[in-house]
């Protein structure tokens, strides 16, 4: 009887991170700062579950540039290792162009546009039977184009944005020797949002969420709470819906330089088999006039 049955095992796909307000582009291609006088880069690094066997790890990096006539364009790479055997890097370009509504308020549309470079290395590969699964028989190199497109409404103290960051899905095992299996990389759609409070004259309050769907799976809902203070330190604490607690914190070390750490107390039963997780990142604002923006000049709240 139990032959009759199908079953179907779903699992995260894409990176998921906590400090996602200082990593927008990764996940929107209209992302965009309105900042000409300012090249913006930044590098994340995420270690998941940490001490969980075949964990995985996550690098992602970016670099984001104002041009004239309304137009900002960067490039976004996101590197996602799974156990030393599966490998997948994302390398984008993206593409934005800026519509004022007024001074303040501006409209983003963007388009994302690259390649997915997926590797499977089962070598030394342990199997629980006697005899090996064919599936893992041989490795696995495969480079899969992509396309993404988004919209980001921002002023001068928030923003709203909708993006949907690989529109074409990736099949990345079929059929084969005559076993009928595949691995699909669904669709994901993002909504993320953010707010800056003035408290007073040298403390911010910044709620921000994102919201990240995909295909007959469970919505994932992040939502994070920072306190900036004199524009330079930032503490905040998050919430993964029915996944994890977080603290984080950044301090901008010069006015070109921020340096930022997040952990996230795993609150699934995960929690037996790991320490948590650990995301470190550290963001440039480069200035193409060759003088660095003074710490109380257009400080960089998203």
């Amino acid at each position: 009887m139990c032959l009759l049955f199908g079953f179907t095992v779903k699992a995260q796909q894409d990176p998921q991170y906590t400090q996602y307000m200082y990593n927008m582009s990764v996940v929107n291609p209209a992302y965009a700062t309105d900042d000409p006088d300012v090249i913006k880069l930044g590098g994340l690094y995420r270690a998941q579950w940490v001490g969980f066997e075949g964990a995985p790890t996550t690098q992602s990096f970016f670099i984001h540039n104002t041009f004239p006539n309304n137009v900002e364009m960067g490039l976004s790479i996101v590197n996602d290792d799974i156990g030393n055997v599966v490998s997948e890097t994302n390398v984008y370009a993206d593409f934005a162009y800026v519509l004022r509504f007024s001074e303040k308020l501006k409209l983003s549309l963007g388009l994302k546009a690259g390649a997915t470079f997926y590797d499977a290395n089962f070598t030394g590969f342990q199997f629980s039977d006697d005899a090996p699964d064919n599936a893992f028989a041989e490795n696995i190199s495969r480079t899969m184009p992509n396309v993404g497109t988004g919209f980001f409404l921002f002023g001068e103290n928030f923003y709203f944005g909708l993006s949907a960051p690989n529109l074409l899905k990736s099949h990345h095992i079929e059929n084969q020797d005559g076993i009928a299996y595949q691995a699909v990389e669904d669709i994901h759609y993002f909504a993320t949002g953010g707010y800056v409070f003035q408290l007073n004259e040298d403390v911010k309050l910044k709620p921000a969420f994102m919201l990240k769907a995909a295909y007959d799976a469970p919505v994932s809902l992040d939502i994070t709470s920072n306190v900036l203070f004199h524009d330079v330190f930032e503490v905040g604490v998050g919430y993964r819906w029915d996944d994890a607690v977080s603290g984080l914190f950044n301090f901008r070390i010069s006015p070109t330089v921020r340096v930022g750490y997040a952990y996230d107390y795993t609150l699934t039963n995960l929690s037996k088999y790991a320490s948590g997780s650990h995301e470190v990142m550290v963001l440039f604002d480069i200035s193409k006039i060759g003088k660095p923006k003074g710490y109380d000049v257009s400080p960089r709240f998203f």
